[in-house]
């Protein structure tokens, strides 16, 4: 349905991950979550992911026929308006965590199946507003990059990158975010998805080189449900993926202990991305993605306002 001038109602219902899943091929998997995002806007405000989008309103006889939405107006037989701030589509950079790490899974799928169909989805969402998008993936070292295009093929040839599986040992974000800083010299969007299992001081400071050269900058930090919330019932051998180091640990006499360390990580994460100007958000790997981007975007869009109106005082 077109958008309206109401509020965004909550959603009930999303895509169930298991199903999503089991879809193979990935670019159809991000068809799937951004077609589920669009199915449960229903009469919304639409704010797109562009930081220069800022609505729509109805046409009127005179109104200049190229900012007419065509999708919408295909799916709906109603003719809406963009509106912009900038005519100047967004550019967006994906960063992606390869290392080993992201193999675990509890689920059927790893933290880095899942870290895919969300750069995916991303991409895919992107790339359909007319949104220029691109890919730096990393482990230890840079694996692929691609620039930030939007043309045809390019979605492709992004989604084939995607799909390459995580076989590097340790995360080092030093690379990534020096070359990235290195290749992009116009303000865009850069998107982190990583576990952020690295140490803080190292984070803050390559977080901190990218956010001084003026880009927004979001972190996604992906993570297993058993990472959160340490669930496990039985003594068990553990195996760290980047050092190979291995640990038997009794569940229940580590796990408080565990807990309390991983919440006071999580908030330092959120401390430094805050104190940097850049957005945090943490997701595990059981979590309808729709619902991911559709938060997403309403932070972003809640946290565009508050710029412009501090900007206008």
């Amino acid at each position: 349905m077109p958008p309206s001038v109401q509020s965004t109602p909550r959603r009930t219902e999303f895509i169930d991950t298991r199903t999503l899943m089991q879809i193979r091929s990935l670019e159809l998997r991000s068809q799937v979550v951004v077609q589920g995002f669009w199915n449960g806007i229903h009469r919304s405000p639409y704010h797109g992911f562009s930081a220069e989008f800022t609505e729509y309103r109805q046409y009127v006889p005179g109104d200049d026929t190229r900012y007419l939405d065509w999708r919408l107006l295909a799916r709906s037989d109603r003719s809406y308006i963009k509106k912009f701030e900038d005519e100047t589509n967004l550019r967006c950079h994906l960063l992606l965590d390869q290392s080993r790490s992201m193999t675990f899974g509890s689920l059927d799928w790893t933290k880095a199946d899942y870290a895919h169909t969300l750069a995916a989805t991303l991409a895919y969402f992107l790339f359909q507003q007319g949104d220029a998008v691109g890919l730096l993936s990393f482990d230890e070292n840079i694996r692929d990059y691609l620039p930030a295009r939007n043309r045809p093929g390019h979605l492709r040839q992004l989604m084939l990158s995607l799909e390459k599986p995580a076989a590097g040992k340790a995360t080092d974000l030093s690379k990534p975010l020096r070359r990235i800083v290195e290749l992009v010299n116009k303000r865009g969007l850069i998107v982190l998805v990583s576990d952020l299992l690295i140490p803080l001081d190292e984070l803050e400071r390559q977080l901190g080189r990218l956010t001084a050269t003026g880009h927004e900058v979001v972190v996604f930090r992906v993570l297993d449900p058993q990472e959160v919330n340490f669930d496990f019932n039985e003594a068990l051998l553990f195996h760290d993926a980047e050092t190979a180091a291995d640990f038997f640990i009794d569940p229940a006499a580590a796990r408080r202990k565990y807990l309390g360390r991983f919440e006071e990580h999580e908030g330092s994460l959120r401390s430094i991305c805050n104190k940097l100007g850049a957005e945090f958000l943490s997701v595990t790997t059981d979590q309808p993605l729709d619902r991911v981007l559709s938060d997403f975007l309403r932070q972003r869009r809640r946290r565009g306002k508050s710029i412009r109106r501090h900007a206008n005082r």
